[in-house]
């Protein structure tokens, strides 16, 4: 009985010895596969991802801020110094070009026209009467020896005299007159009187600082604004746009480009453009802030990457390119952003690939790979 129950505990540990060198062994032949799936995996990761380089020139929008203005105001100063006799307009008046909007008098000057008159009309008898002495000397000169050379230049010159005398007169009284004109402060366009200065009786002159009225055209306003540099290259003729102002919301209006500043303002490195708005209606007011949408687009299509292919380092911005399993940096700038796609710009080519998702730790050189043994 004793040896058979010795013989079945060598038995179970004969059996418990052979499945462990089994397993052991087994162990041992699945190792080298492992060793290859590892390799494997270190090539595949050798290998990064690429995407090819776009080249594109694709229609965008940005918003910006801008300010209404009105097409042309202008601040209404007199020209000559008399007192307000009358006032015809005042604030909010709407008028028309050439309308009488106030009117100033200056008795003086009304004195100095009638003397410059007279003295006009005098030296005209003079120089009347000094070209009939001279036409009676010419006549009489047919006669030989009837009157001498000298008398006849002397009655010339005279007459030339007076006539220079007359017209110089003439010059006088006439910008005489035109101050006195001046005295009839006039409209120069089409406008909305947006201030007024003065009251009848006060004293107004050249030597004022303060305008008469404050006039602006309403009918027609300038849409002005700042383009950012990256951004000026994308402007076209006849551009459309988009805009709206905080006075009136929900409503969208509509306009062209007008007119470009075409150099870059240098203060804050933007390109100054204008649209014109007609607003025969009065809908908008001048000084409204608008918030515009433009429709831009390159004049040429240009390489686009995606975000994540951008590196920005200490020592610049890079992306990098995979060519013939060798990777290259390649120095960029940014431009404009679309989507999830940059625009960049720099030394590439069409036909390059880019690597996705480099890293500040990317290294250029050949790829290294590990052959499958």
């Amino acid at each position: 009985m004793k040896n058979k129950i010795v013989f079945s505990r060598f038995t179970i540990k004969l059996a418990l010895t052979l499945l462990t060198m089994f397993i052991l062994s087994a162990c041992a032949q699945q190792e080298p596969s492992r060793t290859k799936i590892r390799e494997s995996e270190q090539h595949h990761q050798a290998t990064p991802e690429t995407v090819a380089l776009k080249f594109d020139n694709p229609a965008y929008e940005i918003s910006v801020p801008a300010e209404l203005r009105p097409y042309e105001q202008v601040a209404i100063y007199a020209k000559v110094t008399g007192f307000v006799q009358k006032l015809l307009v005042d604030r909010g008046s709407f008028v028309k070009k050439g309308q009488l909007l106030a009117v100033l008098e200056a008795p003086e000057m009304d004195q100095r026209l009638n003397a410059d008159r007279s003295a006009e009309q005098k030296l005209y008898s003079d120089y009347l009467f000094a070209k009939q002495a001279y036409e009676r000397l010419k006549e009489a000169s047919k006669t030989i020896g009837a009157v001498a050379d000298i008398e006849l230049d002397k009655s010339r010159n005279a007459m030339e005299s007076t006539l220079a005398a007359y017209q110089a007169s003439k010059a006088g009284t006439a910008g005489t007159s035109q101050l006195r004109q001046y005295l009839n402060i006039t409209a120069p366009f089409d406008g909305i009187i947006t201030d007024r200065n003065v009251s009848i009786g006060a004293l107004a002159g050249t030597n004022s600082s303060v305008p008469l009225f404050m006039i602006a055209q309403g009918n027609r306003l300038r849409l002005t604004l700042s383009l950012p540099e990256k951004h000026a290259a994308s402007i076209y003729q006849d551009m459309p746009a988009n805009f709206t102002v905080s006075s009136r919301p929900g409503e969208i209006f509509s306009t062209k480009l007008s007119r470009s500043a075409t150099l870059l303002d240098q203060q804050d490195r933007s390109l100054k453009i204008e649209f014109d708005v007609p607003n025969e209606g009065n809908q908008l007011q001048g000084g409204d802030y608008a918030q515009v949408k433009l429709h831009l687009k390159r004049k040429k299509p240009t390489y686009w990457v995606p975000k994540t292919s951008i590196v920005n380092a200490q020592s610049g911005t890079f992306v990098f390119t995979l060519s013939e399993g060798e990777i290259k940096k390649i120095a960029v700038k940014e431009g404009i952003r679309r989507d999830s796609l940059t625009e960049i710009f720099g030394q590439l080519k069409q036909e390059d690939m880019i690597l996705v998702n480099p890293s500040e730790e990317t290294k250029e050189g050949r790829i290294n790979s590990t052959k499958e043994s």
